[in-house]
């Protein structure tokens, strides 16, 4: 959870730098396909996307990965109940992640579907989806009308699009969903998981105040480290700066304040930062006992300095009054 955190978005700096938080895509979503081999969750999906792990993850990775999964769709379903699926989500950097599948699954699908990232992770993406019925299937039979659109770097259908874009130019952003039929007016949840600790604090604020401003109802979702600023916080900047990764937007990350703060100047209604220790324990216990039953975890501390050094965020503005700002856990 601490060296494979961020999945693809590396914005701030040099082409070296992208190509190291790209690699940490892979990380992430083998991380990921490990701990559904084992049990912690169900996802049929993520098995089309990246091989098996050649060797067992720490018990307190596969629990930190349950947490972030489980704690940001618990977020993005009552976001689809209080808008009844009238809506559309836009996940920023969205690596490998199968929610639109698993949402489809469970006949949650919102109108439409936007997934944006690199362009080498989106060609990937598509490639996957293209060779792999599992994938496509479900993409065809959501589609309705005559409009289909796939090529290297982009795929449009009528609920599903995936495209390449760099999330520093929100100019171009817009420009590209808005091409795929993004709706400004349809209430809009965004949804970004360590993608913004990678940009400057100049180009996230960009980016923030562009979801707030371009929206009249709106919800943002951020997934990514906190409290950075101790001891703990600095041997996990060491361990991705080893990698070539340099957090270019720690500064926002000191505290669940400084989170919280970095939202509402940017143009957001209510904030809400809490960390992963935190949500760990607001999440259904009943599973929770499940999955602490699947193997024994020895280093419990380690795995609460872990959850204290990540956090889920959430803000809102709500224009339509569907009582967004009562949206937790």
């Amino acid at each position: 959870m601490a060296t494979a955190a961020r999945d693809t978005l590396c914005f701030a700096g040099s082409e070296e730098a992208d190509e190291a938080v790209r690699g940490t895509c892979e990380d992430a979503s083998i991380c990921k396909r490990f701990a559904v081999s084992i049990g912690y969750w169900k996802d049929p999906y993520i098995q089309y996307f990246v091989r098996q792990a050649k060797e067992r993850k720490a018990p307190e990775i596969n629990r930190g990965y349950y947490a972030r999964v489980h704690g940001v769709s618990q977020l993005l379903k009552v976001f689809l109940k209080k808008t009844e699926c009238n809506c559309q989500i836009i996940n920023l950097g969205a690596g490998l992640d199968t929610m639109f599948w698993r949402l489809k699954d469970e006949n949650l699908l919102p109108k439409k579907y936007f997934e944006v990232d690199f362009p080498m992770i989106v060609a990937r993406k598509i490639y996957n989806i293209k060779s792999k019925p599992p994938l496509s299937k479900p993409i065809m039979e959501s589609h309705s009308g005559e409009s289909f659109l796939i090529d290297a770097h982009s795929l449009d259908s009528s609920r599903y699009s995936i495209l390449a874009a760099d999330l520093r130019d929100s100019s171009e952003l817009e420009e590209k969903l808005k091409k795929f039929n993004m709706d400004t007016q349809l209430p809009t949840l965004l949804i970004a998981e360590c993608v913004l600790v990678y940009m400057t604090p100049e180009q996230s604020a960009s980016l923030l105040k562009w979801a707030a401003n371009t929206f009249q109802t709106a919800m943002v979702i951020n997934y990514e480290q906190v409290n950075m600023a101790d001891r703990f916080g600095q041997i996990m900047i060491e361990n991705l700066q080893r990698r070539q990764c340099s957090l270019a937007g720690v500064e926002a990350c000191k505290s669940l304040e400084s989170q919280r703060e970095r939202l509402l100047l940017n143009g957001w209604e209510t904030a809400n930062a809490i960390d992963m220790m935190k949500v760990y324990s607001y999440l259904p216990q009943a599973d929770v006992k499940r999955i602490e039953g699947l193997e024994f975890l020895d280093e419990k501390e380690l795995l609460e300095q872990l959850m204290q050094h990540y956090c889920i965020c959430w803000a809102t503005k709500d224009s339509c009054n569907l009582g967004l700002s009562n949206i937790t856990f």
